[in-house]
């Protein structure tokens, strides 16, 4: 049985949760775990590539999108009374997001190492 590389899945599958996790919520992270499953090679390779892409891939989005919210504050000024109840949502959002792509990524992660290890 060949060995994938999981450094090369953990990598493949962040960039693609990246690119993928704003525009297709829920299919990107699948996606992007079943590619890094399927570059690990294996069940278990496939489970972990999937799951720290999946965390990486959702906590910088999460990041991204906690960042913007307060730098898009000024030009709404609708926001400004419920400002600092949007920050609090804004912590939550990179937990929400990284524990979201990290299942979604990991079922994904599980399909791609199954159907390369039986290739």
């Amino acid at each position: 049985m060949k060995r994938g590389s999981l450094a090369l899945g953990v990598f493949a599958g962040f960039i693609l949760n990246l690119l993928l996790g704003g525009v297709l919520p829920i299919i990107g992270d699948l996606i992007a775990g079943f590619v890094a499953g399927y570059l690990a090679v294996g069940a278990g390779r496939g489970f972990a590539a999937g799951f720290l892409s999946g965390i990486l891939g959702g906590l910088i989005l999460g990041i991204l999108l906690a960042v913007a919210l307060p730098l898009l504050a000024p030009f709404l000024p609708s926001l400004v009374p419920i400002l600092t109840w949007l920050q609090v949502g804004a912590l939550l959002i990179p937990v929400i997001l990284s524990l979201k792509g990290a299942i979604l990524s990991a079922i994904g992660g599980l399909i791609g190492g199954i159907i390369a290890s039986k290739h």
